[in-house]
């Protein structure tokens, strides 16, 4: 969670790099990271940092002492080099992506790498079920993890496959839109399950990569998304549906208990009825095509 900059002073507890260290509040005790260029080497492992220091760009603490224990044990080992690649690959989306970036990418992003180069130096496979639904899904970010990792691959003399890519436009996707990267492996999952279930109740198939299964696939992901973040849309046409597109409003009603149950939330009405538009357009096109 973000917090606006306190004047008060900051002790040192780590250096974990250049630009990153872990601090405790002078005035209420609690441990945050500190970002900003050049903070870390200043203060070589222990010191004091004043809450009005103009190198502070980020300030930050994270709401689960769980979550905290997690990150910063893995951030304690953090490679440097790892930490100057995080940041050039963080201004890369920056400049892509003008608006506030979540601020775990700063913790995420390094420990994710750094196990990366990690599994790929030991032989490591790393596959990635979902990696032509994320490109399809999120062509932007998946150019950007893609030049990210390039400058790995350079920096560390490994080649990072597809797959792993796949796995970096997750971070990078998370870092704009605030949907963890947890969610996002959720929605992955529940889609293909929607995408399966959609064939088997037709009994058809998609031919992967159509555009048929592109716009399906798209629509369900960004409404899983919706469904998340909580934001409710307007559907002026919910009666008219359910009136018009019986069978397919039925087959919605199928899939939001899927979704219902993976997510622990209630499926607004306008979805489902979005959803059944969807799915009786997508069968139209289906039956002029055969």
């Amino acid at each position: 969670m973000s917090l606006s900059r306190e004047i008060e002073q900051f002790q040192v507890q780590r250096v974990i790099g250049n630009n990153v260290v872990m601090v405790q509040g002078s005035k209420n005790g609690k441990e945050y990271v500190i970002i900003g260029k050049g903070i870390g080497f200043a203060v070589k492992g222990s010191g004091v940092i004043e809450g009005n220091d103009p190198r502070i760009e980020k300030l930050f603490r994270l709401e689960d002492r769980e979550s905290w224990s997690q990150y910063q044990i893995l951030l304690e080992d953090i490679d440097p080099k790892v930490m100057r690649i995080t940041d050039e690959i963080i201004a890369d989306i920056q400049s892509q992506f003008p608006d506030k970036l979540n601020d775990k990418i700063y913790l995420a992003l390094p420990s994710h790498i750094q196990f990366t180069i990690y599994r790929l130096r030991n032989g490591m496979d790393i596959i990635n079920p979902f990696l032509q639904e994320t490109k399809m899904s999120f062509p932007k970010e998946f150019d950007i993890a893609y030049k990210a990792s390039e400058k790995i691959n350079a920096e560390f003399q490994v080649q990072i496959p597809e797959d792993e890519v796949g796995f970096l436009t997750y971070h990078v996707y998370s870092a704009v839109s605030n949907v963890s990267v947890g969610q996002l492996v959720k929605a992955s999952n529940i889609v293909s399950e929607l995408l399966d279930m959609i064939q088997q109740e037709r009994n058809i198939t998609f031919e992967h990569g159509s555009m048929n299964h592109i716009r399906l696939m798209i629509h369900l992901r960004f409404s899983l998304e919706r469904i998340l973040k909580g934001s409710l849309i307007d559907n002026p046409f919910v009666k008219h549906i359910k009136k018009e597109y019986k069978e397919e409003y039925k087959l919605s009603q199928k899939l939001g208990k899927v979704m219902q149950r993976s997510l622990g939330v209630e499926i607004p009405e306008e979805e489902l009825c979005f959803l059944a538009m969807h799915l009786h357009r997508l069968f139209q096109t289906l039956v002029k095509q055969n």
